[in-house]
């Protein structure tokens, strides 16, 4: 663990993402440490993406008190590993997570009906877009 990595984020809104993937996902693991509890910190993703409470239940498809009063939530930690492994993956392929979060957000795909990542996780497809991904890797898409 880097010693840049944050330690106790006092205002999850002020969040910011780092520059590496690694570092992100340091920082969601030690924000979501209440009692020790093995699971992603809800405020901290949606803050790094920009990304307000409402759309982030809307996106992981619970009510959005659960963000707050639930955030261990079996479907809402699905949905933001999904996003992980997603947001993983296309950090590979280019090297900058910036660029990556910006993809995962707001780029249309053509392969999946103009539909961003974010829309294809919420809709359960991140096993499909991630083989999409890969193909892209391998050079077979484009």
């Amino acid at each position: 663990m880097g010693t840049e990595a944050l330690r106790e984020p006092t205002e999850p809104s002020a969040y910011r993402a780092p520059d590496s993937f690694d570092r992100f996902v340091e920082d969601l693991r030690t924000a979501a440490r209440p009692g020790g509890q093995p699971i992603i910190s809800p405020r901290l993703f949606a803050s790094a993406l920009s990304m307000d409470v409402q759309v982030l239940a809307s996106r992981a498809h619970v009510h959005r008190t659960t963000i707050a009063r639930a955030a261990g939530a079996e479907k809402l930690q699905t949905f933001l590993r999904d996003a992980i492994r997603v947001l993983a993956a296309a950090t590979d392929i280019n090297g900058n997570f910036h660029d990556a979060l910006f993809w995962f957000r707001n780029e249309p795909i053509s392969t999946f009906d103009y539909q961003t990542a974010e829309q294809l996780v919420s809709d359960g497809r991140s096993e499909d877009l991630l083989r999409y991904i890969r193909a892209l890797q391998a050079g077979v898409v484009g």
